[in-house]
């Protein structure tokens, strides 16, 4: 085993061990685009969906659906609106356009395994079907259409254009030396940005340092880098990465491992090891904190600082190895906030979470913004409609979240409407508000979703049961409190609002109906509006 993987093999478990999500705090309600919906909560609706991938841990070009990945750990979009994947562990760069997944550079199937019979990488130039690839982590497109390629495994940066792959820069052995193409040297390099002019930024993430590669392949360091070293057991030594803003020449990074160039030509750097977000301001030659404390971070007897997990002002966000970063068209920052599994947002100085669990949680779902579910999200990218696209490491997919729209034909007098994901509900009695609770009639809103509704007598009572399969919901007009069963398992609570009949019509209230039978439900207030999504 080569130093270098003893190395990177102590830092992950140092990560995995001290680093923990905690409880997300209160969410502000940040700037949000016009067309943007809000809900209840005050978040952002987004619906959550696969682009591509089953999820299995396995290497395939299929369908958009069926296709596998091995831990993809990067998403970019290019000009044509297609995706373009590292596919880190299958040591190769994917495409998908048009439902179909295939592969963009690298072998279409993989040559070489290692000892656990997985596909090992190597470093290769040549055509695109020729060329190897090892731990791709980063990729970027240029002006031109050009691909560049963090090539964390090879310890290089690489370029395809026109059907080849070449090495931009890096010799292929871990190191640290400023100097051109293959006698400069990287250690892990795992992002990078380019300009309009083909300027090249790396986040050299175990080198701790920010690069510069000119169109020629010249490399140069833009920072300082870190002196402090760390005894991660006894008698045993590795080098550290520290924490200091200030001037460019002087800042200090933590294992940085996420680029995004602004519209300035400005560089937001995650500076993952010390959970922040960092803005290089190229024209002040200044590197200043964006989001994520702005006091001094790493105990000196640790590798990293401490993770957390809370939404607010950006001095007090809190991130958990954050990484892949991109910009949407307000300008708004989006983060992949790897270990606390979700996708955060920075905006006007604040920090909200757009997708995934408010506790930090990991695991694989679908639907809406707050049922989502991710598993080390890695990377992000947005798409010229808005779509954000996640490199959903752990779930070997790549998932969309798409802005949810209100469906057409809304009323503007006011009316209260019921949205069922992108259809209207047509009622033929108006719904309406009772003791701040919306009340439609049971019937339509029951059977948009496919249940069917009795009623039966019960003594005083009439009790509407609402039934599909084996999961039935009854309420009691007059009486505040519904029941569901499902496969013969009984559960009752109390609501607090009450059915009742009003124009030989039974009016419920929609939000607990719609809970009981697994309904995200929001309250678009500009728009007077219900929506009823599937989780």
């Amino acid at each position: 085993m080569s130093e270098g993987y003893r190395i990177m093999m102590i830092r992950k478990a140092s990560l995995l061990a001290g680093l923990t999500a905690m409880l997300v705090g209160a969410v502000p309600v940040w700037a949000a685009a016009s067309e943007h919906v809000t809900g209840s909560t005050g978040k952002t609706l987004l619906d959550v969906a696969v682009a591509a991938g089953s999820g299995t841990f396995e290497e395939k070009d299929a369908n958009a659906q069926q296709a596998s990945f091995r831990a993809p750990g990067a998403v970019a979009v290019g000009q044509d609106g297609s995706l373009v994947i590292a596919d880190t562990r299958n040591h190769k760069i994917r495409k998908a356009a048009n439902d179909k997944v295939t592969t963009y550079a690298g072998p279409a199937v993989s040559i070489f395994n290692d000892d656990k019979q997985l596909p090992a990488g190597l470093l290769y130039d040549g055509t695109s079907t020729e060329a190897f690839f090892q731990r791709p982590e980063g990729i970027a497109f240029a002006k031109d259409g050009s691909l560049y390629v963090a090539d964390a495994g090879n310890h290089a940066v690489r370029k395809i254009s026109g059907g080849k792959v070449r090495t931009l820069a890096g010799s292929g052995v871990l190191g640290y030396a400023d100097a051109k193409g293959g006698a400069a040297q990287f250690y892990e390099p795992s992002d990078l940005a380019v300009t309009n002019e083909g300027v090249v930024y790396v986040a050299d993430r175990l080198n701790h340092a920010i690069r510069k590669i000119t169109p020629d392949g010249s490399v140069t360091t833009l920072n300082k880098r870190s002196e402090r070293a760390v005894e991660v057991y006894p008698g045993y030594v590795v080098p550290a990465g520290d924490f200091k803003d200030g001037l460019l020449s002087e800042a200090l990074f933590n294992e940085p491992s996420g680029l995004v160039l602004d519209q300035k030509g400005n560089l937001y750097v995650s500076d993952t090891g010390n959970q922040r977000i960092r803005y290089i301001d190229f024209t002040a030659g200044t590197v200043t904190t964006v989001a994520g404390g702005a006091k001094a971070l790493a105990d000196k007897n640790s590798l990293y600082a401490a993770g957390d997990y809370k939404d607010g002002t950006a001095a007090d966000a809190r991130f958990n190895y954050p990484r892949g970063l991109a910009l949407d068209a307000e300008g708004g920052l989006i983060v992949a906030d790897s270990l606390n599994h979700s996708i955060r947002y920075v905006k006007d100085g604040f920090v909200s979470t757009l997708a995934g669990s408010p506790e930090g949680e990991h695991g694989f779902s679908l639907g809406t913004e707050s049922s989502a579910r991710f598993n080390r999200p890695a990377d992000v990218a947005v798409a010229a409609d808005g779509t954000i696209y996640v490199a959903d490491t752990f779930n070997n997919q790549v998932r969309s979240l798409k802005y949810y729209q209100l469906p057409e034909g809304l009323p503007s007098d006011g009316t209260i409407s019921v949205a069922l994901g992108s259809k209207l509900i047509a009622f033929d009695a108006k719904p309406e508000l009772a003791n701040n609770r919306t009340m439609v009639p049971v019937r339509f809103i029951a059977e948009a979703v496919g249940y069917e509704v009795t009623f039966h007598p019960n003594g005083n009572e009439t009790i509407i049961r609402l039934s599909k399969g084996e999961t039935a919901v009854e309420l009691a007009v007059g009486r505040a409190e519904v029941t569901r069963t499902v496969n013969g398992e009984k559960t009752s609570r109390a609501i607090d609002a009450a059915p009742y009949i009003k124009d030989n019509r039974t009016y419920v209230p929609v939000r607990f109906f719609a809970e009981e039978i697994g309904l995200d439900v929001q309250w678009a207030a500009d728009r007077q509006t219900v929506v009823l999504r599937t989780k």
